[in-house]
């Protein structure tokens, strides 16, 4: 399964505010990451991000859309029959695999992304990188120790000071 890492960020690497506040992400970013995701047909998030999520309007437009929740938290339920909750990135795949995806598409946050940097599950990044900066917030990246090498596959300008920066893995 190839598995891709979607994500918009600020120019110095943040996802969020501290205070979860993604108000920095412009509508063509929003565009672009809704279409990713109907490419793919799935998504995988933590909690976290799955709470935001459910109070953005374009979360209705996901209905049709495996949305798999990686926490650790038992008692979370989810809303749509397309929504399921697991404990860890390797059973998220799995769950994947068994509905008959190819690909899979790790949107977020930065604790989960990490999650599955550390255990070399992703193969390629997707990193939109808005003209914004933000001195304290949520890195793409949680603070675990892993590294990885990539290559550049491609340099997009989708927007006046808006661009996609596309990696792949190199294992």
């Amino acid at each position: 399964m190839r598995v891709i890492l979607y994500m918009a960020t600020t120019i110095n690497g943040m996802i969020a505010k501290s205070d979860d506040d993604t108000n920095f992400v412009s509508n063509l970013e929003w565009k672009s990451f809704l279409s990713t995701i109907k490419g793919t047909g799935n998504m995988i998030i933590g909690r976290r991000t799955y709470h935001i999520m459910e109070s953005k309007k374009e979360f209705s437009e996901m209905d049709d859309i495996n949305i798999i929740v990686v926490t650790k938290n038992e008692s979370l339920k989810t809303k749509n029959k397309n929504h399921f909750v697991v404990k860890s990135p390797k059973e998220a795949l799995n769950l994947l695999e068994i509905q008959g995806f190819k690909e899979a598409l790790v949107a977020g946050g930065g604790k989960l992304n990490a999650s599955f940097m550390k255990n070399n599950l992703i193969d390629e990044i997707y990193i939109d990188i808005e003209p914004f900066v933000i001195g304290n917030g949520i890195k793409v990246f949680s603070d675990l120790n892993f590294e990885n090498k990539l290559k550049l596959l491609n340099l997009k300008k989708l927007d006046k000071g808006l661009i996609q920066l596309h990696y792949k893995i190199l294992k």
